[in-house]
C-alpha cells in the first residue's frame, strides 16, 4: 500500500512539473512574439519615409513703384497694374483692376501693406499667384458715408486693432487674390528711379515654389535666382501711379 501511495505522488509531482514547463514554456513563447511584435513595429515605423511640402524661394526683389505699362501688352487685361522692380517687371493679368480702384481711389498716407508679397510660381514658368493685402486706417471721425459705401463695394473688411482703438482709429482691410507674369526689367527705370527717394526700410517681392518631398538634400547651390521670365516678354515703358505710395508705406 505505500508503495502504491509513493507510485502515485511520483506521477502526481511529474504532472504538476510538466504543467509548470508548459506554462514557461508559453509564457516565454509569448514574450518572444510580443517582442517580435514590437521589433516588427519599431523597424516598420523607423522605415516609414515622411513627405513634406518643401518651399523653395526662386527670386527676390526690390520694389520701386507701382504703374501701368505705357502701351497694351499682348494677352494681358488694359487695366493692367505693374509692380515695377529693379530686376524684372510683374504684371498682373487678375486683381489688377481691383489694386488700381484702391491704391487711385485710397488717401496713400493711410495705406500699409501688412506684409510682405509673396507669390507662389507653381511650375516656374513665369506665371505667378497669390495675395495681395493692403489696409487703410483712419481717425473715425475723418471717416464719412461715402469712405463705407466704397469699403463696401471693394470687399473692405473692419480689421479695427486694440492699438487703433486706443487712438480712436479704425482699421479696414483689403485681401485681392492676384495672377500676373514676370517680364524683363522696365525700360524706363533709371527715369523712375529719379523720381523716387530710396526707402528707409527695403521692400521686397518674393517669388517661390512648392513641392512635396521625402527629404530635403542641400547642395553648394542657392535654391535663389532660378526664376523663369515668361518666354518671348519684351520690356516695356511704365507709367507709374502719381503717389509715392511705398514711401508712405515703408515709412
Amino acid at each position: 500500500m505505500t508503495q502504491l501511495n509513493n507510485t502515485k505522488n511520483i506521477y502526481g509531482n511529474l504532472k504538476v512539473s510538466s504543467i509548470k514547463s508548459l506554462v514557461v514554456g508559453a509564457s516565454i513563447a509569448a514574450l518572444l512574439a510580443s517582442s517580435g511584435c514590437a521589433t516588427s513595429s519599431l523597424l516598420e515605423s523607423d522605415s516609414r519615409v515622411t513627405t513634406k511640402t518643401v518651399k523653395q524661394v526662386l527670386s527676390q526683389d526690390q520694389i520701386i513703384a507701382f504703374g501701368r505699362p505705357a502701351i497694351t501688352l499682348p494677352n494681358m487685361p488694359a487695366s493692367s497694374m505693374i509692380i515695377v522692380g529693379e530686376k524684372n517687371s510683374y504684371v498682373l493679368s487678375q486683381g489688377g483692376r481691383e489694386m488700381v480702384t484702391l491704391l487711385t481711389n485710397l488717401t496713400p498716407k493711410n495705406i500699409q501693406v501688412e506684409n510682405d508679397m509673396a507669390f507662389n510660381v507653381p511650375n516656374n514658368d513665369g506665371y505667378f499667384q497669390g495675395d495681395m493685402k493692403l489696409s487703410y486706417a483712419k481717425l473715425k471721425d475723418e471717416f464719412n458715408r461715402s469712405d463705407y459705401q466704397f469699403f463696401l463695394q471693394n470687399g473692405g473688411q473692419d480689421c479695427t486693432s486694440a492699438s487703433d482703438q486706443r487712438i480712436n482709429a479704425q482699421r479696414f482691410c483689403f485681401t485681392v487674390p492676384v495672377k500676373g507674369a514676370i517680364y524683363p526689367q522696365v525700360t524706363n527705370l533709371s527715369m523712375i528711379q529719379s523720381k523716387y527717394q530710396a526707402l528707409t526700410k527695403p521692400y521686397t517681392v518674393t517669388f517661390y515654389s512648392q513641392s512635396q518631398q521625402s527629404e530635403v538634400t542641400r547642395s553648394g547651390k542657392s535654391g535663389a535666382e532660378k526664376l523663369i521670365l515668361l518666354p518671348f516678354a519684351v520690356a516695356f515703358d511704365v507709367i507709374t501711379f502719381p503717389v509715392q505710395l511705398l514711401d508712405s508705406v515703408a515709412n
